[in-house]
């Protein structure tokens, strides 16, 4: 059987699969990626949490920093791996998405709220460091690229896109939902990540010490590829092998596919 089929395969058997994403299934929606060789920090050097609330040098380097890449994020479409996932959902399989993205493009494709941590959070909006109250971000970015000036709430607390910044902690509710999904799954995948950044990565990671299938599709090394716990390790681009797997795990089985399954 083919690494293809063998996915393929897990997935046909699978009936609460849970899926964790990173960078490399968003790099063919034009969304850059952050930690590769040509990413974002090795160009910039990230604002921290606690200078963001304490100068407002850091808050404006912070915004000018999340300008560059607004126009890329707003105009970013879900591709094929984001629709497969849809899909999943769909079919009744798919427990929980756990994504280290912040682009948005799991909810723009159609995951629903309940299937869906974003562990890192979103740039889809802004959120009010005081009081908490959340909004589109467009009028802030452009009140930021028009005027220069950091936005605030109306309450007076500074805007900031709602995502995770270094020095700020994950969301506990997110931890524990994601945690939930890998104590309960019957098989996880993960898609596009170097699995290096925790500890987010340690979700499926939680899911594969319980015996569950771990299947790791990504162009480039990861992490977890030691890990004596994964299934198979697929290497190359996940728009070119994920959906298909699906399509095919989705497939109606032939009458003779269904005498062997029984």
């Amino acid at each position: 059987m083919g690494e293809q089929a063998s996915l393929a395969a897990a997935l046909r058997a699978s009936a609460r699969v849970l899926v964790f994403t990173g960078a490399g299934i968003s790099t063919p929606s034009g969304i850059p990626d952050f930690r590769g060789p040509e990413g974002v920090w090795k160009k910039r050097q990230p604002v921290y949490y606690q200078d963001f609330m304490s100068s407002e040098e850091s808050r404006r380097e912070y915004w000018d920093y999340k300008l560059e890449g607004w126009e890329s994020f707003r105009q970013a479409e879900p591709n094929s791996v984001h629709r497969s996932l849809v899909e999943l959902e769909e079919a009744g399989k798919l427990q929980l998405v756990v994504t280290q993205n912040i682009d948005g493009l799991h909810s723009k494709a159609g995951t629903g709220d309940s299937r869906l941590v974003e562990m890192h959070g979103t740039n889809s909006k802004v959120e009010c460091q005081a009081c908490g109250q959340g909004s589109a971000p467009a009028t802030a970015f452009e009140d930021f690229k028009s005027k220069g000036d950091c936005p605030r709430c109306s309450c007076g607390g500074f805007l900031k896109p709602a995502t995770i910044s270094f020095g700020q902690g994950l969301k506990s509710e997110d931890i524990e939902r994601a945690m939930g999904a890998a104590t309960s799954c019957d098989l996880v995948i993960a898609l596009g990540s170097t699995l290096s950044v925790n500890p987010a990565a340690s979700v499926p990671l939680a899911a594969a010490r319980r015996g569950v299938p771990y299947y790791i599709v990504n162009r480039g090394p990861t992490d977890h590829d030691s890990f004596p716990g994964v299934t198979l390790r697929l290497e190359g681009a996940v728009e070119e092998i994920f959906p298909v797997a699906v399509s095919a795990a989705l497939e109606p089985c032939s009458d003779e596919e269904v005498g062997h399954q029984v």
